[in-house]
């Protein structure tokens, strides 16, 4: 069997919904339509639809250009306006015309530059390429839940594709770096190795390839670890194993949280208020090193490092945290909002 069961949309919205209210929180607010739609990409008048299980699937290349339409839309600079192709582009070493093309929804990016993109608004690895009930998934499972998770390293490395010791190193706060490709053969490998078909055989390149009317030769050079699927190959990979969209992409920090969230919400354990252990280890790695190095700047330095983080925050569509008025470090102006005004 390729996937394992997805949950009813209804029956996780109802989950969700009631996990906010032992919250104390409104579930309103958690389960807005405005809120889902930001987290996953999904147009705000489909949200009710696709809950419903009535809206109709677009075309990739449609609901590519859509999802990267929302991201400029909704992730704007510090200054309030929307990122400049080149901007975007220039993160991931690309020129801002290769992105011409999606921005005008006539042709759809590269695995690579899909995987820039997601990365330059800070959005999951499968945020361009997850189908409307997926993303929908995704949105629902980001919200307030009870804490805690099993230390269990074969379930979490079958749902992530990450080796035991590979998480082991990430929940130290020490993943894995590996290039683009190596990752994403990687990640096909292990899929073909651990679903394979009723006879324990895997899964036949020609097999996975007609499930999206492509040829098994189109994913030779994959197998053989000498390059890239295109980006209709990776979503298609993915949806024959039925695996989340960002399967191949994220990296292990990412696809790590996203495999505890999962867990998390299967246990539908809102008594459990402990922080999960593994993910406090993770953060406050990260906190000490961050903090560590930016001691070590000056003055300047300090206004540079807060200008950046001012970008990051506005591009994944975050508020800054300081109050109004909090000079910031280096004696840096009052925090403003979008348009100047107060956040």
């Amino acid at each position: 069997m390729r996937a394992a069961a997805r949950p009813d949309l209804t029956t996780l919205r109802d989950r969700v919904d009631r996990l906010a209210r032992q919250r104390g929180q409104d579930p309103a607010d958690v389960l807005s339509v405005e809120r889902l739609s930001h987290l996953s990409g999904v147009d705000p008048e489909l949200i009710p639809r696709v809950l419903a299980g009535e809206a109709p699937e677009a075309p990739l290349t449609r609901r590519v250009h859509r999802r990267f339409l929302r991201l400029r839309e909704t992730r704007r600079d510090k200054h309030g306006r929307e990122w400049s192709l080149a901007a975007v582009a220039d993160d991931f070493g690309a020129p801002g015309a290769s992105l011409g093309p999606l921005n005008a929804g006539t042709g759809l990016p590269g695995l690579g530059h899909a995987a820039g993109i997601q990365r330059f608004f800070g959005v999951f690895a499968g945020f361009l390429l997850a189908d409307n009930k997926s993303a929908v998934e995704r949105a629902l499972a980001g919200a307030p839940a009870g804490r805690g998770a099993p230390d269990d390293l074969d379930r979490l490395s079958f749902l992530t594709g990450i080796t035991p010791e590979a998480i082991r190193l990430t929940l130290d706060g020490r993943p894995a770096r590996l290039p683009l490709r190596q990752q994403v053969r990687e990640r096909f490998e292990h899929l073909r190795r651990t679903r394979p078909r009723e006879d324990g055989r895997p899964y036949s390149l020609t097999a996975i390839a007609r499930s999206f009317d492509a040829s098994g030769q189109s994913l030779t050079r994959l197998a053989q670890g000498e390059g890239l699927p295109s980006l209709a190959a990776a979503a298609g990979i993915q949806r024959f194993y039925g695996v989340e969209g960002g399967f191949l992409l994220a990296d292990d920090t990412e696809a790590l949280a996203a495999a505890l969230a999962g867990i998390e919400h299967e246990l539908g354990s809102a008594a459990h208020e402990a922080e999960n252990p593994m993910l406090a280890v993770l953060r406050a790695h990260d906190v000490r090193s961050i903090v560590t190095r930016a001691g070590l700047l000056s003055p300047a330095g300090w206004k540079s490092l807060a200008d950046h983080l001012d970008d990051l925050l506005a591009r994944e569509g975050r508020l800054d945290v300081r109050p109004t008025g909090d000079p910031g470090p280096a004696g840096r102006g009052p925090v403003r909002g979008p348009e100047g005004g107060a956040p």
